[in-house]
């Protein structure tokens, strides 16, 4: 066949070109690994905590679960399957390390051996899940309420009983604490922020103040969040002696999202155009005004984008508000028990991200902590999606509102 010739404009193979789709692919092949990682944890906690929080009977949600406060769980575990468990388990392991000492001097005599322990390891091990089912049938929990209600305590002859902190009741005045923590300190970042802003954006004027504001700024934004935790320490809860409360932890998580909302704000009040502000103070308004109703309206959908930002920033945060505003457990209600109403902002409460490190890190793990952990995390996420998904349609709306 003859030879075709190449159009000039055609498709060329090259190496330069070799490399760059090689480095394509090392992107896209990087950015789906993210994103199937990040879509992991999601369908994990999702799967594992709405076991916690739906039930199969009406009204489909347990209601206990996100309105009791965390309690002690107390398990009556039936004997006979119990005490098979544990001693299966004991030979398991007795059977493990025997074949861990035959690998080292492995021979063809001892091959044998091997097997057979694997074998009824394999078989204890089927033996221990058929007794396992039987355990969770007919094992009782009771929270401490249900408990100190009963009339009498289950025969205790007849059942291994023990006690797990945290594993009962609920996370009701959690999930309070934590929306008044996000709400109060997104409220004041956006105050303080959005008018750092518009003097950074109106008012200041060019020049090495203004570059040094600037990159103070940049650099508070990466300052760790236990810094932050223990500047609120020093500052809110000892020398202003606020004690832990939670006004102590609305500043301290303001002046973290404080950063990320000065920025952002700056940014959209920049991207007006000039003859907006111009064409406003040509029929006489004030520089105010002008910027009251010429830059902060169309600017409000950056605002709001900030404070989505804001929401992320401070709500999953841990060692702020273990420093500043939350309890591990709090008995009442924030609204609960008042002398006066200046109380509500100076007392501590329940919140979370620090429940979650508390029953995560700081008391055994077993399978009742783990259904209080994938519940409470699963609630959290979906409470972090509530807020940021209304600040998402609230500049939806906005953004219609205001065309420029």
């Amino acid at each position: 066949m003859p030879n075709r010739k190449l159009h000039i404009f055609s498709n060329r193979p090259s190496r330069r070109k070799s490399v760059e789709s090689a480095i394509t692919l090392f992107f896209r092949i990087a950015t789906y690994s993210v994103i199937l990682a990040a879509g992991y944890i999601f369908v994990d906690i999702i799967a594992h905590g709405s076991k916690a929080v739906f039930t199969t009977k009406a009204p489909f949600v347990n209601m206990a679960f996100l309105t009791e406060k965390p309690q002690t769980l107390h398990v009556f575990e039936p004997k006979e399957p119990y005490e098979a468990i544990q001693s299966n388990n004991r030979r398991i392991l007795s059977l493990k390390s025997k074949i861990a000492s035959l690998g080292k001097n492995s021979t063809d005599s001892l091959k044998n051996f091997e097997e057979d322990f694997e074998e009824e390891i394999g078989a204890l091990e089927s033996a221990n899940a058929e007794l396992d089912v039987a355990r969770k049938a007919d094992r009782l929990m009771y929270s401490d309420n249900d408990y100190r209600a009963l009339p009498e305590t289950p025969e205790k002859s007849a059942y291994v009983y023990a006690t797990y902190a945290y594993s009962g009741g609920g996370i009701g005045p959690a999930i309070i604490g934590t929306s008044l923590l996000v709400v109060g300190s997104i409220a004041i970042a956006l105050t303080l922020g959005v008018l750092c802003a518009i003097y950074l954006s109106e008012y200041s004027k060019p020049g090495r103040l203004l570059q040094i504001i600037r990159l103070s700024i940049l650099n508070l934004s990466g300052v760790p969040s236990i810094v932050f935790g223990l500047f609120g320490f020093g500052m809110f809860v000892l020398f202003l002696d606020w004690g832990v409360s939670m006004i102590a932890g609305w500043f301290t998580l303001a002046i973290m999202a404080l950063p990320v909302i000065i920025s952002a704000s700056e940014e959209s009040m920049r991207a007006i155009p000039k003859g907006s502000r111009e064409g406003s103070l040509a029929l006489g308004a004030t520089k105010w005004t002008a910027i009251r109703t010429n830059v902060l309206p169309y600017a409000m959908p950056g605002i709001l984008t900030s404070s989505i930002m804001g929401i992320a920033r401070v709500a999953g945060e841990t060692a702020p508000i273990m420093f500043t505003a939350a309890f591990a457990l709090r008995d009442q209600l924030p609204w609960e028990g008042l002398e006066k109403p200046t109380d509500f902002i100076f007392q501590g409460v329940m919140a979370l991200p620090y429940h979650i490190y508390v029953v995560s890190s700081k008391i055994p793990q077993n399978e009742y902590t783990r259904n209080m952990q994938y519940g409470a995390a699963f609630v959290f996420l979906f409470i972090v999606g509530f807020l940021a998904l209304s600040s998402i349609l609230l500049r939806v709306q906005v953004r219609r509102k205001y065309k420029w």
